[in-house]
């Protein structure tokens, strides 16, 4: 296991704190939004930004510029989230990033490892703006449009193969949620990235139980999710998604076939007044004055122990 000394884990816990904390006030300053994300895969996005992806570095935050249309043959300037990333190179990494509803967080993400300039969140959401409330392909940090969900594993799967072929050796890292697993397109993805012996291609799903309409569980079964993924061919790991040495053994274990990490994880980590909102708690909106007042006084602890800790 991984020395719980080693220089990374306070770095890594400050940025997953920063995720939270960050998501936290945009929602209370805007009324509503997508907290419960934050809270479940803020130490997944931390160890990704901060230990595990091979990225390249860029010389300042990127100011997010505005939207300039789809890419075509008359859109030559066109550029995907991507360049948050850095230069691409054949041994540093790609991220492939599925739940386009997770953007907020994502953006948190960026800005608290210094790739996007906080005066990005300025243009959540506004006409014409590429800071996406759901992101898309020219969103910070999102390098393919997933479209419904679950089409990204394909895309992530279609650049490990051509990576290898060329002879890359940065892996394919992908981002999803567990509600996912209820679209046909990931299975067809799992058959063949296990057909093909995908071995460059490495997932990490946030199982936090939850999607739009409510319970996973309320829409699908996805009982024995790592023995079904382990069914179809691929290395699986479950593990606490809360706890990094756990996250970052899994994510590091080397298979010889594709790799998928089941993070087991808490929708209302960090925020515990959002479990009286379950099991709807894909979004949260302020029913009152009085209920937005709760929320402030959660976040006001939350910020006094960020400043003591």
């Amino acid at each position: 296991m991984p020395d719980p000394s080693a220089a990374w884990h306070d770095r890594t816990r400050e940025v997953a704190a920063g995720i939270r904390r960050r998501v936290f006030e945009h929602v209370l300053r805007h009324g509503e939004g997508y907290l419960s994300q934050a809270c479940s895969a803020a130490e997944m996005l931390a160890l990704l930004y901060t230990h595990t992806l091979r990225l390249a570095p860029l010389d300042a935050p990127i100011v997010p510029p505005p939207f300039t249309g789809v890419p075509g043959p008359g859109n030559p300037g066109y550029r995907t989230g991507a360049v948050y990333h850095g230069t691409p190179g054949p041994d540093l990494d790609r991220f492939i990033f599925s739940p386009a509803q997770y953007a907020l967080a994502l953006y948190a993400a960026l800005i608290e490892v210094g790739r996007l300039d906080p005066a990005g969140l300025e243009d959540f959401n506004r006409d014409g703006s590429t800071v996406e409330m759901i992101g898309a392909e020219h969103s910070p940090g999102i390098e393919t449009t997933t479209g419904s969900l679950a089409q990204a594993l394909s895309q992530a799967a279609g650049i490990a193969v051509a990576r290898r072929r060329r002879g890359d050796t940065g892996r394919v890292w992908v981002m999803m949620s567990d509600g996912e697993f209820e679209e046909g397109q990931t299975w067809e993805a799992l058959a063949n990235a296990a057909f093909h012996a995908i071995d460059n291609l490495r997932v990490v799903v946030d199982v936090n139980g939850q999607q739009c309409d409510g319970l996973v569980t309320s829409v699908g079964n996805l009982e024995h999710l790592g023995d079904r993924v382990r069914a179809f061919g691929w290395s699986c790991d479950e593990v606490d998604g809360h706890d990094l040495d756990a996250l970052d053994a899994a994510a590091a274990r080397e298979t010889g076939r594709p790799h998928m990490v089941l993070a087991l994880t808490d929708p209302t980590r960090g925020v515990p007044l959002l479990a009286e909102k379950a099991p709807l708690l894909h979004t949260l909106r302020f029913r009152s004055p009085e209920e937005k007042a709760r929320y402030q006084a959660a976040y006001d602890a939350m910020a006094r122990e960020a400043v003591t800790a």
